[in-house]
């Protein structure tokens, strides 16, 4: 494999993540960093190791040498004054000599342990040394003392020689080793170069790599997360359109793509939900002209509408009162039907125009006792309470704020009910109860009347629909259709207990303060609001 072949193709770089890329970095980083800190640690040894040497080795073995010849000087010293005058005192220095000697060579010989050069020049120094102090010293030193020795004078040239001998052994000892301390020393200069240099390359690789983590991370992270962040801002400042260019490593460009692509769903939402507004808008239109339209025709229900039935009704009641009993009975059968036709279309009609004006035209909300409202209900269906014998009770009921009349058509409906679906030959018992839940009110009308079948208790709330014909139980089908309108209109809800069987039981609650959709819900049409009953 060649060494092109080894490396990563460009293309092949444009799928690298950022974790990736930030791992080859680390990695190439620490491979520099590691060799330049082995090459450091290197020359900072190879350093030491020289300073070592020259401190501990080279500078003292000059010294020690140095001392060695000046203890031999000493020596040579007093053997001459000894046997020039055969004093005693001149061997003082001679022997002192002798110990420091003894001192100096064995320091040598540890410092020049490992030196076959510098133990040959030691062995020449000491042989040399040897020679005089054979022939020359220790004879001199061994005569008595009190007249100059007669070897002294005797040996006086062959002592000159072998001492020129010694000084010449100790001064190729010095100069040899001289050279090595000033080679040690050059050698140790260089080091601290190269260890100067090493650590400023090092310094520089240091500031390079910074420099280049920083371009690195600038323009693979910093800048492409700059960039989404400044496309993010335009849409986000309500520019929907302006697109999100993917850039940097293969993982911030998926994360762009996918903002982009969250982008033109958002775009596709806001469409949609555009399109969503138009039509609503055409439908609040709609709603308004239905209304309208609903406006108009209670109108005409409670003024053209009228007249011609009471018309109908006063003259078919005026031939039922002038020609009853002149005609034959299918006649006055006749008469009676439309007399009664009449009748229940002028109830119908008056009851439906109350459906109505429920949170249309009776909407003024104040605080409202419901104990008086109750107690006015009962007035009202005094005289079907009476001839039922119908026991009504109630729990203490709360205020709450509402509408007054629609409270008022509320229990007088839930209540006439309970007293007209009352059982055959059985005494009606009616309670209303009330319990408090949170921010409702949970009321319940309880009665021993006929019931309601479970199949029955959505039903009996849409309007017109009833339960039973006209000739059992009497009515127009819009009682419980009203009470549901005006319960939700007040924000509650309304049904049938079917775990209740002995009887019925109505439950609806009722907020402490009106809807704030109250007066939105009163506006649509009554087709679309229509409630169920089991009669009225």
């Amino acid at each position: 494999m060649t060494g092109e072949e080894g490396l990563p193709r460009p293309r092949d770089l444009s799928t690298w993540t950022t974790r990736r890329w930030l791992r080859v970095g680390v990695a190439a980083s620490l491979v520099v960093l590691a060799l330049l800190g082995a090459t450091g640690a290197w020359v900072l040894e190879r350093t030491a190791s020289l300073s070592r040497e020259l401190v501990d080795v080279k500078s003292p073995a000059l010294t020690t040498s140095i001392r060695l010849e000046s203890t031999l000087l000493n020596q040579e010293t007093g053997i001459r004054g000894y046997g020039l005058t055969g004093t005693a005192e001149f061997l003082v220095p001679y022997r002192r000599g002798l110990v420091e000697q003894e001192t100096s060579t064995t320091r040598l010989a540890e410092l020049l342990r490992g030196d076959a050069t510098g133990m040959r020049d030691l062995k020449a120094v000491e042989d040399a040394v040897e020679v005089w102090q054979e022939r020359i010293a220790r004879p001199i030193a061994a005569s008595p003392p009190g007249t100059p020795p007669p070897l002294a004078i005797e040996r006086a040239a062959e002592a000159k020689t072998a001492f020129d001998a010694l000084r010449t052994a100790m001064a190729d000892q010095q100069e040899k080793l001289l050279a090595d301390r000033t080679n040690a020393r050059d050698e140790l200069f260089s080091v601290m170069r190269l260890r100067n240099w090493v650590f400023c390359a090092i310094a520089l690789v240091i500031v390079a790599l910074a420099g280049l983590v920083f371009e690195g991370l600038r323009r693979g992270i910093t800048t492409p997360l700059e960039k989404l962040g400044t496309d993010a801002r335009a849409i986000t400042g309500g520019d929907f359109e302006h697109p999100i260019t993917p850039t940097g490593p293969a993982d911030l460009r998926r994360l762009g793509a996918e903002v982009d692509s969250m982008r033109q769903r958002l775009v596709r939402e806001l469409s949609f939900t555009e399109e969503a507004r138009l039509r609503l808008d055409a439908q609040a239109a709609d709603l308004r002209r239905s209304n309208a339209e609903l406006e108009q025709f209670a109108y005409v229900a409670s003024h053209d509408l009228q007249e011609p039935l009471r018309k109908v009704s006063s003259f078919t009641q005026l031939l039922q009162r002038r020609y009853g009993g002149q005609l034959d009975a299918k006649a006055d059968q006749y008469i009676d039907f439309a007399v009664d036709g009449a009748n229940r279309m002028q109830t119908l009609i008056n009851d439906l125009l109350d459906f109505s004006r429920v949170g249309r035209v009776h909407h003024t909300h104040q605080s409202v006792d419901l104990d008086s409202v109750v107690d006015r209900a009962l007035s009202a269906l005094s005289v079907s309470v009476e001839e039922s014998g119908a026991v009504i009770t109630h729990d203490a009921l709360p205020t709450l704020v509402a509408d007054p009349t629609q409270m008022g058509m509320l229990w007088q409906n839930l209540i006439g009910n309970a007293v007209k679906f009352r059982r055959p030959g059985e005494t009606p018992r009616i309670h209303v109860s009330a319990e408090r839940e949170g921010e409702l009110w949970r009321f319940a009308v309880t009665d021993n009347g006929i019931g309601i079948a479970p199949e029955y208790a959505e039903k009996v709330f849409v309007i017109f629909q009833r339960l039973h014909t006209k000739d059992v139980y009497n009515g127009s089908g819009i009682g419980l259709a009203m009470c549901k309108k005006i319960v939700e209109f007040h924000g509650g809800t309304i049904g049938i207990d079917t775990a209740h069987t002995d009887g019925t039981r109505v439950v609806l609650t009722l907020a402490t303060a009106p809807a704030e959709n109250a007066e939105q819900d009163a506006a649509e049409p009554v087709a679309g609001r229509g409630g169920e009953e089991r009669e009225s």
